[in-house]
């Protein structure tokens, strides 16, 4: 008898939830009829009869929504940063980039500093130029980082070296521009260990003294700060 009861308890209680719900349903009623002559058992029937015609009336799509468990509560994931692979022939599979003037400044920066190293020497420079923009000390900016510049010069030379700025390797161009896409999507900058200037090998700048080396790739040496 308790059993019978428990049951029939569930059962109003998952055909109130559904009415709830679902207005499609709304129209099933519960008997709550009290007559001495209404046995438990005939409640019951008509209970069962009831859900079965409910539950006829939502579509499967929307009985997997009522059953599916409610989603755990908390922050979203942030989606994960784009990887990169060190190689000409990945990065060709990768869509054509695009983007707007400061991924044309990391581009032409890219193209002009470093077109003839390999991949990872291009995202190196491409790297010293992102840490400089994260950096307080610079323009919090990827154009003007690149065009920075003084009495003493420029911090690029391509930026003023009285050469006109002429896009003749479209292929390398094309590399740049993959380049830089992927690391102004969030590509990890691992190769520099947060450098922010470098030098070719052919000079020794009078400021290499005071920073600390952190890689050498290619033609380049790469320098960061000292603390303190």
């Amino acid at each position: 008898m308790i059993t019978t009861r428990i049951r029939a308890g569930r059962v109003l209680a998952f055909c109130a939830a559904l009415m709830l719900a679902y207005p499609a349903v709304a129209e099933v009623t519960v008997s709550q009829s009290n007559a001495p002559q209404a046995t438990l058992g005939g409640q019951v029937a008509a209970l069962l009869g009831q859900e079965r015609r409910a539950l006829s009336a939502v579509g499967a799509d929307r009985m997997q929504i009522v059953a599916a468990l409610p989603a755990p509560r908390g922050k979203a994931r942030a989606p994960a940063a784009p990887q990169i692979s060190y190689d000409a022939r990945w990065l060709a599979t990768l869509p054509a980039p695009r983007g707007g003037a400061e991924w044309q400044c990391l581009t032409k920066a890219i193209y002009f500093e470093a077109r003839g190293e390999s991949i990872r020497g291009q995202v190196a420079v491409a790297e010293v130029i992102l840490n400089r923009v994260a950096a307080s000390s610079f323009p919090d900016s990827i154009c003007r980082v690149v065009q920075q510049g003084n009495a003493r010069g420029c911090q690029f030379s391509f930026t003023c070296d009285g050469k006109p700025e002429v896009v003749a390797d479209r292929a390398a161009w094309d590399t740049a521009g993959r380049i830089a896409r992927l690391m102004l999507d969030g590509a990890p900058r691992q190769l520099t260990q947060g450098a922010t200037h470098f030098h070719t090998r052919a000079v020794r700048p009078d400021w290499a003294s005071r920073f600390k080396r952190t890689a050498v790739i290619g033609a380049h040496l790469f320098y960061r700060a000292t603390a303190g």
